[in-house]
């Protein structure tokens, strides 16, 4: 009596086409993806410090809000009015942390500019500080 034959043997015995898929390397290459996967996301995910606020009733004026904005040529104003870095470093100080600042750049800035002004704004101490949208228009 003949011992039977997985079907692929025997098509290779006879010579004819093998019309099974093999699986076995298929199923190496999936393990191999989820496991990198799993040991990927973990570092994938950065953390970011966000101070959020209390919940608690809100007593006497609101802050007086500051604006900062860079012009696309990469100079500083103030509302409104231009000042230098120092400038802008210095009259911040003066106005003290619980002011909040708004800071706006035109799109065309270069980042680094808009980065430098950032930096000089967190520098002078202001720990209130918001970000000027480019509105529902902007390309």
């Amino acid at each position: 009596m003949r011992r039977p034959t997985p079907a692929y043997a025997a098509a290779v015995q006879e010579g004819r086409p093998i019309s099974e898929l093999n699986m076995t390397p298929l199923i190496d290459v999936l393990l191999v993806l989820i496991v990198m996967f799993i040991l990927l996301v973990p570092a994938a995910v950065t953390e970011l410090e966000v101070n959020l606020p209390a919940h608690a009733p809100v007593s006497g004026p609101p802050p007086v809000t500051y604006r900062v904005t860079v012009a696309r040529d990469g100079a500083v104003a103030l509302d409104g009015v231009g000042v230098s870095d120092a400038a802008l470093a210095a009259r911040l100080a003066a106005i003290g942390p619980d002011a909040a600042v708004v800071l706006g750049a035109d799109p065309q800035v270069r980042y680094a500019r808009a980065a430098a002004v950032l930096g000089v704004v967190r520098g002078a101490g202001v720990t209130r500080l918001g970000f000027e949208g480019l509105g529902a228009g902007a390309p």
